[in-house]
């Protein structure tokens, strides 16, 4: 029973050197940056959102708007030639994480009893016009990253290129989910 421990020490120094021996991670395609870039942006407007909601009472869940986003990126998809249900499983996520910043942000200004006192743009006028532009320009993006999508090393690019995008714990979460659906792993046999 004494040589258990240094077995188990024996054994981590040489997992550990086999780590530090493991070849490095591919650069990442320079499709990601502009793609992550806009995903990020679209999150933030994610706060506008937020607002207008805080001031009108209105729900964050807004299932016909999300149905007419998702019915427009699937015609998007197929007059670019991508497919059309990953198109519309990445525009899901995308409007899955900007809730989950709307509720954070909600229940952050609930317990403090008002929302921040900044200008609100009309969420009609302003806002959806403007997510609307990003959705195409996240497409084309996307539609350049789709080639390196099933790449190994897809995941850590992702965790890399992620890394000091958001301002705070909310909104790294939230790109976190935003970008889910970014890589494919290949099935396992």
């Amino acid at each position: 029973m004494r040589h258990v421990p240094i077995f188990l020490t024996g054994t981590l120094l040489a997992l550990l050197g086999t780590n530090a021996h493991a070849a490095p991670v591919a650069a990442p395609p320079e499709s990601l940056a502009p793609l992550l870039q806009t995903l990020n942006e679209r999150l933030n407007i994610g706060d506008l959102v937020a607002l207008t909601k805080w001031d009108s009472g209105k729900p964050i869940q807004d299932s016909p708007r999300e149905a007419q986003v998702i019915a427009n990126a699937r015609t998007l998809a197929a007059e670019r030639k991508l497919d059309v249900e990953d198109v519309a499983q990445l525009l899901a996520a995308q409007m899955e994480a900007n809730k989950l910043v709307q509720y954070g942000l909600l229940a952050q200004w609930q317990a403090a009893g008002a929302a921040p006192d900044t200008p609100r743009p009309d969420l009609g006028q302003q806002i959806r016009p403007r997510l609307d532009e990003l959705q195409t320009r996240l497409l084309q993006q996307y539609a350049e990253f789709v080639p390196y999508r099933r790449d190994p090393n897809c995941p850590a690019w992702l965790a890399q290129a992620r890394s000091g995008l958001s301002g705070d714990a909310l909104h790294e979460l939230a790109l976190t989910r935003a970008t889910g659906e970014l890589c494919v792993r290949a099935p396992a046999l």
